[in-house]
């Protein structure tokens, strides 16, 4: 082999090695504070935890997927719903003993954000196996009731243009006192 075929070889071996390996990615903490720290969140062992700033209890596994407390991680596959369909089920929702889940608003899928951090960009200590996708919220774009707004959780951004039997992910959540 010549030069120029090993270095395309190793090139080659280096950009699949560099996509198998890919996590998170987070800007170091110096003048940029945390926007979700560990310390804002209770954890509970039945696969909730409670955040301390906005009494927001908060399923830790995307809908679809399953907590294995034996693990302390997400099983099964994620499933994606249109608008009506994660309204729905969030109504219909009963986890961890609780039955009064809820779709979160707008204003409460961004408290989980984490600011510092894309791909995913959220806690993943506190919130597990969270997809680099879209994940609705309940809130109805003012002006054009066709769309909700939601979060993609690979970049942290909102977005209004997407139309509410669009195809996007989904994590409960639900009012709770959290010491």
């Amino acid at each position: 082999m010549n030069t120029v075929t090993l270095f395309i070889v190793a090139l080659g071996a280096l950009s699949v090695s560099a996509v198998v390996n890919a996590s998170q990615i987070c800007a170091s903490s110096g003048p940029v504070p945390d926007t979700t720290p560990e310390d804002q969140f209770v954890v509970n062992s039945d696969g909730t935890v409670c955040d301390k700033q906005t009494n927001l209890m908060w399923q830790r596994c995307t809908f679809g997927q399953v907590y294995n407390s034996d693990k302390d991680s997400c099983d099964n596959v994620a499933q994606e719903l249109s608008w009506q369909q994660a309204l729905q089920t969030a109504n219909a929702q009963e986890f961890a003993g609780y039955s009064d889940w809820h779709l979160p608003n707008v204003k409460e899928l961004a408290s989980i954000v984490e600011h510092r951090c894309v791909k995913p960009s959220i806690n993943e200590t506190i919130f597990f196996a969270t997809l680099e996708k879209n994940y609705w919220s309940s809130t109805t774009v003012e002006g054009t009731p066709s769309n909700a707004w939601l979060f993609s959780f690979g970049d942290g951004k909102v977005s209004n243009v997407f139309n509410k039997s669009s195809q996007a992910y989904v994590r409960l959540a639900r009012y709770a006192f959290c010491e």
